[in-house]
């Protein structure tokens, strides 16, 4: 064995080994129980960065754990690969799409095999391939037919940079979520799953992911904002028609001061007709983003519209106004304005001079409402007639009958969450599989016609989709009347390829099905690794798709992963690593320098997964010297005491018990840091000790080497999930003709544990004096004797009153002491 650690050397012999003998290749085997671990696939940019080695870490650490425990682990890998920055980057160097990907795939795939993680690149999936797509296109033409997908004008996210539609989760702060450019309201016919139908089974499946991190069902829940009320209809002045308005308070109704209304609103239209103003005032809110999350905290404008709705109780008149803050996805379009109880209203009310009447007050018990700002919590009405003196909770139930009876509302639930629009005007996506027929409308394309495959020799005039200049890919004749019809040259939003592509995974060979049996053996995922920012964007769609698939029978279950863990950001001088910053560290430097264990063990060493860790080259450095250290040790233990030597506890001395015993506290530990808790940090420094108290053993006899070869072969075994390459090397130098990657996870010896003698604190007067040894069961009075015999002690004791003594057993005994 060489004396040096030579990490490329090591790294290479150990990634050629496991590619022959083909280690992470797996099958369905129903003897053993399976372990499906997956990480969120990547983007095929170009480059990796520290985000995805860290990602690819964590999950390949899991795995090979899994792995060490006998169970049948999947972990594949495959490629996101459709989108729109593939598309500007190849607009920008003059490519195509498709070539700039497969470019980049092919870079990145040696990346991510150089840093070791056990893929089963057999099944290796990129999303653009049609062998992917087109069930995914086979999926929508069914939901199409069963209603579940549809086209219709609606109000969306327009991008004007990228000329594409924006769901509300790409808006982040009213700009585009990739290019930042400024978000404008726009009407567009575009396509929409209708993930509304299964709103309440989402929310409700949230109760059921135990193995989720709250924060990330929170944000779930609160995206999907189930919302109970009442809807009620506001007659208006001089029409039949009426104004119907959402509410979840109806016990303010009689503090109703306006009605606001959406710029998109039929109400606001009519406004428009005869009024310069109306009309500039609606373009500007159009310009504006939609996302609720943006609403709340831009500037509230308004505008009247000369209409007057009749409130459905007293009456009186309330003037109609069009408001930037009201969104025509939500309930009707319209909302009932209490400013004495709502600060959005309140605020807007004292802009604009409209009144503002209170009619919830606190109990007679609570403080008086601030006339400063508006009273939004529950109480009891006054100056609401009839219902004066209810709490706010009988006000609700006896409005909403009063309204019901009188046939002018009715109780209600509503979403916050609105139906996915999946249309994108944009090239490189999946292409919609509809043909539009100007006798038959929107035609399904057949089954016998997918995939349409999407053209890859394309060239780019500006950033306008190419489809919509290729007479050879738009035209197309109707499958049902036959006449000439235009193919849809829209593609899909990308979200939806990373939607399914877990299920894939486990039949990725199947050219004739979407999913076939082996998804029973594998699905649902067992622990799934990724970042918190995909809490909405990719989780709930996800869960929505695979909802969608057990319904057409393809997958088992509800939900599609068991566990979640969300690992926090890679930062360097406290911010996070970007470009834009220029904090970035390149992983091809790291490995050139130091090698793949390196890097890994200082991810897994810095802070646990769902911390942020901050980035430091001395941390780094320390790493890979811990790395030669151990090298070094099993050297040492090899080159002068080759073969092998007996254990023997049986007649161990007191310090060999000590290893021993601390071996098996750190297997047990260890155990429970990497299974259980996800700890991977503690997990390492737990091992860092037991190398500490190894290095201090000094016994040289037969016995004591046996217990030397015994610590490093556990420590190498412990290691290998984290720092695979260079325990493959050295479990090899330790004799065994087998590889580390097919070895079991070490086994505690619970008797171990048990000492025969334990360290005991000695304090006098809460102030630590000395240490003693004591029996492990030894009694109060037993430590109390053992303790007074210590020289330092007794030296102490003696010029003293002994006023208490307090033992805790087998930690620490504590002398109260004064002056006599």
């Amino acid at each position: 064995m060489e004396d040096v650690y030579r990490a490329p050397e090591v790294e290479k012999n150990a990634q050629t080994y496991w590619a022959e003998q083909r280690c992470f290749e797996v099958r369905e085997d129903p003897d053993k129980e399976p372990f499906y671990c997956l990480s969120m696939f990547p983007y095929p940019s170009g480059n990796l960065h520290m985000g995805h080695v860290r990602n690819y870490t964590i999950g390949d650490v899991i795995a090979r754990y899994q792995r060490m425990l006998g169970k049948n682990v999947l972990q594949p890998i495959g490629w996101d690969a459709f989108g729109l920055p593939a598309e500007n980057a190849a607009i920008d160097n003059k490519l195509p799409p498709a070539r700039w990907t497969y470019q980049n795939i092919e870079y990145m795939r040696d990346q991510l095999k150089k840093l070791g993680f056990a893929y089963a690149w057999e099944r290796e999936i990129a999303t653009c391939r049609p062998e992917y797509y087109r069930w995914e296109q086979w999926l929508f033409t069914r939901l199409y037919k069963k209603g579940l997908v549809y086209k219709k004008v609606a109000p969306v996210n327009w991008c004007p940079k990228d000329l594409t539609v924006l769901a509300n989760e790409q808006v982040h702060d009213g700009k585009c979520w990739r290019c930042h450019t400024e978000v404008e309201r726009k009407e567009i016919s575009q396509w929409f799953m209708k993930i509304t139908h299964y709103a309440e089974e989402l929310l409700q499946g949230l109760d059921q992911l135990k193995g989720w991190p709250e924060q990330v069902l929170t944000m779930q829940r609160n995206w999907i904002g189930k919302s109970t009320g009442v809807e009620i209809q506001f007659a208006l002045q001089d029409s039949p028609e009426t104004l119907t308005v959402f509410t979840t308070r109806p016990d303010t109704l009689m503090g109703v001061s306006y009605v606001a209304v959406a710029a998109e609103h039929a109400l606001a239209t009519a406004a428009a007709l005869n009024n310069a103003t109306v009309r500039q005032f609606i373009q500007e809110c159009r310009q504006s983003a939609v996302a609720e999350a943006q609403m709340e905290t831009m500037e509230k404008k308004g505008m009247a519209t000369g209409f007057y709705a009749i409130h459905p109780i007293s009456g009186a008149k309330i003037p109609v106004w069009i408001a930037n803050f009201v969104l025509m996805g939500y309930g009707a379009g319209a909302v009932m304005a209490v400013p004495a109880h709502d600060q959005r209203d309140f605020e807007f009310a004292q802009k604009y001079h409209l009144p503002i009447h209170p009619v919830v007050f606190p109990p007679d018990d609570g403080p008086a409402p601030d006339a400063a700002k508006a009273y939004t919590a529950k109480g009891v009405l006054k100056n609401s007639g009839p219902f004066d003196g209810l709490t706010s909770a009988q006000a609700f139930d006896a409005i909403a009958d009063y309204l019901s009876e009188r046939h002018k509302g009715q109780r209600k639930i509503l979403y916050r969450l609105r139906d996915w629009g999946v249309s994108r005007q944009r090239y490189w996506g999946t292409p919609i599989p509809i043909i539009n027929c100007p006798q038959c409308g929107t035609v399904a394309v057949p089954d016998a016609d997918l995939p349409v495959i999407l053209p890859e020799n394309v060239a780019f005039e500006g950033i306008l989709s190419p489809l919509k200049k290729m007479p050879e890919f738009y035209q197309a004749n109707c499958p049902q009347c036959g006449q000439n019809a235009h193919r849809e040259t829209d593609t899909f939003d990308t979200f939806m390829e990373s939607s399914w592509y877990y299920a894939r995974f486990t039949c990725h060979d199947n050219h004739h099905t979407m999913l076939d049996e082996k998804v029973k053996y594998w699905l649902p995922v067992n622990q799934y690794v990724g970042g918190i920012e995909h809490a909405i964007l990719h989780l709930l769609y996800a869960r929505f798709f695979h909802r969608l698939m057990r319904d057409e029978a393809l997958v088992q279950g509800d939900e599609p992963f068991t566990h979640l863990l969300t690992q926090g950001m890679v930062l360097k001088d406290g911010f996070k690593m970007s470009k834009s910053k220029g904090n970035t560290v390149d992983p091809q430097a790291i490995l050139s320098q130091y090698g793949a264990d390196t890097a890994r063990l200082f991810m897994m060493f810095a802070a646990p997964p769902e911390q942020s860790l901050e980035w430091s080259d001395a941390g780094v450095e320390g790493a890979h010297r811990f790395l030669k250290r151990l090298w070094k040790m099993v050297h040492l233990l090899v080159t002068s005491n080759p073969g092998q030597h007996p254990l023997d506890m049986g007649r161990a001395s007191p310090a060999q018990k000590s290893l021993y015993t601390k071996l098996h506290q750190t297997i047990k530990k260890v155990s429970d840091d990497m299974g259980r808790r996800h700890t991977f940090n503690t997990a390492i420094a737990a091992t860092m000790e037991l190398l500490n108290e190894y290095g201090r053993y000094e016994e040289q006899h037969e016995s004591a080497l046996g217990l030397r070869r015994e610590v490093l072969e556990k420590v190498v075994l412990m290691l290998s999930p984290i720092v695979p390459h260079i325990c493959h090397h050295l479990w090899r130098e330790l004799g065994h003709p087998g590889a580390v990657i097919d070895e079991l996870w070490p086994a505690c010896d619970l008797a171990a544990l048990v000492q025969d003698e334990v360290q005991c604190v000695i304090q006098v007067n809460g102030k630590l004096k000395s240490h003693i040894m004591v029996p492990h069961n030894a009694t109060a009075a037993q430590i109390e004797i053992l303790a007074k015999g210590d020289i330092k002690i007794s030296a102490a004791l003696a010029p003293k009153h002994i006023v208490k003594v307090v033992v805790v057993a087998g930690k620490l005994i504590n002398f109260v002491v004064k002056d006599p």
